[in-house]
């Protein structure tokens, strides 16, 4: 007689079990849990699929919406997630995966993130995290160093200052850049004399009280797109977000920057901040900080400079004067699950001002005292996870120098790996890199010789084809799970300025070696011989051939 399969079921004795006895070693999580303790990569190179499923495939294992009536027993949910959402997740931290900001993490994350895990702290209120809150203040005030190289005695009065706080942790880049236009915001339109703030009266009050009919904010087309969210948010509006003209490095055009702002002048719109990039998404290009801070000044608006990315240049002493300028920011954001390589859902935005965040304080009779030394009375999320254990973490074990290792290491793979694209016959750098990020295209030599000698038309439909050809060929490399790049589109000066669909590589994980960027670029001349990229080819060949008989 076949034994009856056991059920779980839903009583007080197994509730209790679950908050109280740990998984055996010999369970199916606890065998996951020490095969990742042992050999991470070995463990997911084991359990993601390489081969590619669609994402709809994939939702038909997540297409039930009822909440399961009855409980689960751990050791089936754990087959799930291991066969369902392990198996179908990215490879994010293997060599070969260079195509977006996501590297390897050192090992020792893993068992400090299961013990911030375990610890549970809320750091939206000293009661619910004691010491990670002084822990966050401190790495606070490091990442403020490093950027504004204040001295010691600054920091020993201000980093446990219980009125203010040097910056704010939040869970990326996108919450770092609207806290930074928020307090902007506030500052601006603060409280004086009848008129009571921006907080308290609203925007509409506030453009009364200033005399002008809006706020903007100055931007390259290379800014991230959470300024956008930040415009809509702030109540600036997201057609008051200036776009501003690059040059032929993607960095702002300061001309350009120049004639939009006498045009928001004509228009009565003041601006509120000026915002510089410090490692563009795309190409990891970096505005002229120095320069923008003069003109920032020029304007009296505040200066904001992104540096989710960027911003860990400054452990390089080769490499910190990409970045000059940036000590002169109101405020800076920076990733640290970008360049620091914390897990993901780590990001800060850092004032100059220690007294920058009064502007957005607030206060709750229960919580976030006044008086207290509690950070959730300047930050715009409330309940917070203790990250800053894990930037703490690498800030300690990895050290400026061994960042500064990492960060020197990734800009020489770049340009190592800018020469290789430059080298071959079959490749177009289409921009330098500054940083670690790097785009190019596949683009034969015959055909670039061709472009060279076309007429604006011809030229325009020989690159609409070279257009599918990439993206067709970045989709197949893709779905073939050796290696990866991302693809972008962006303008090219080479092409005067159109914009191209091109490859995008971010080399970040130290991991990567030359071998297997060589590797990336043999997979794509392998991908660029299949019968549906070389029908592409063939009609670019045909335009180029015509071309030649005119």
């Amino acid at each position: 007689m076949a034994k009856k399969r056991e059920v779980a079921s839903a009583n007080l004795q197994n509730l209790y079990r679950i908050f109280t006895v740990p998984e055996a070693p010999d369970s199916t999580l606890g065998a996951i849990d020490q095969a990742i303790s042992d050999d991470v990569s070995g463990f997911l190179q084991t359990h993601i699929v390489a081969l590619e499923r669609s994402l709809e495939e994939i939702e038909a294992d997540f297409f039930v919406s009822a909440i399961p009536e009855e409980p689960t027993f751990v050791s089936e949910y754990t087959d799930f997630v291991k066969e369902k959402l392990v198996a179908q997740s990215v490879h994010t931290a293997a060599p070969g995966f260079v195509g977006h900001m996501t590297s390897a993490l050192p090992y020792f994350m893993l068992p400090l993130s299961r013990i911030m895990t375990a610890l549970n702290q809320n750091l939206v209120k000293v009661e619910t995290s004691k010491a990670f809150t002084p822990l966050e203040r401190q790495v606070l005030a490091m990442l403020h160093r490093l950027i504004y190289q204040g001295d010691e005695p600054f920091y020993q009065s201000w980093m446990h200052n219980s009125l203010h706080a040097l910056g704010a942790f939040c869970s990326g880049g996108t919450i770092a850049n609207v806290t930074a236009l928020w307090v902007a915001r506030n500052r601006l339109l603060a409280p004086i004399g009848s008129f009571k703030g921006v907080a308290q009266e609203g925007l509409v009050r506030g453009m009364q009280h200033l005399g002008c009919d809006g706020l903007a904010v100055l931007v390259s087309r290379r800014g991230h797109y959470s300024l956008g969210k930040a415009a809509d948010l702030l109540g600036i509006g997201r057609d008051n977000l200036v776009m501003i003209e690059t040059d032929a490095h993607n960095r702002i055009d300061l001309q350009h920057l120049r004639d939009s702002s006498r045009r928001l002048q004509d228009a009565n719109i003041r601006p509120l901040a000026l915002v510089g990039v410090a490692g563009t998404t795309e190409t990891g290009n970096i505005d002229p900080l120095a320069a923008m801070a003069d003109f920032a000044l020029e304007l009296g608006c505040h200066f904001h400079v992104d540096a989710a990315w960027g911003g860990p240049t400054l452990f390089s002493q080769r490499h910190r004067h990409l970045l000059a300028g940036i000590e002169r920011a109101d405020s800076v954001t920076i990733d640290a699950h970008k360049q620091l390589y914390v897990p993901m859902g780590a990001g800060m935005v850092l004032f100059k001002d220690p007294t920058a965040l009064s502007a957005i304080e607030h206060h709750a009779a229960y919580i976030l005292r006044h008086g207290s030394k509690d950070l959730g009375s300047h930050t715009l999320e409330g309940s917070r996870p203790g990250k800053a254990l894990l930037v703490h973490a690498g800030l300690s074990i990895i050290g400026r120098k061994g960042y500064e290792l990492l960060i020197d290491l990734g800009i020489e793979r770049a340009r190592v790996f800018a020469g290789m694209i430059q080298e071959h016959a079959d490749f177009e750098l289409t921009s330098v890199p500054e940083l670690n990020i790097l785009t190019y295209r596949y683009c034969p030599q015959a055909i670039r010789q061709a472009l060279a000698n076309s007429s604006a038309a011809v030229s325009c439909r020989i690159n609409l084809l070279l257009d599918q050809v990439n993206q067709l060929m970045q989709k197949i490399q893709r779905e073939a799970g050796k290696t990866f790049v991302s693809r972008t589109r962006l303008r090219v000066a080479a092409y005067a300025g159109k914009e191209l669909t091109v490859f995008r590589v971010v080399l970040a994980n130290p991991l990567t070696t030359e071998a297997i960027l060589a590797e990336v670029l043999a997979e794509q001349c392998s991908i660029a011989q299949q019968p549906e990229v070389q029908e592409l080819l063939l009609q670019i060949d045909e335009l180029c051939r015509a071309r030649a008989a005119v």
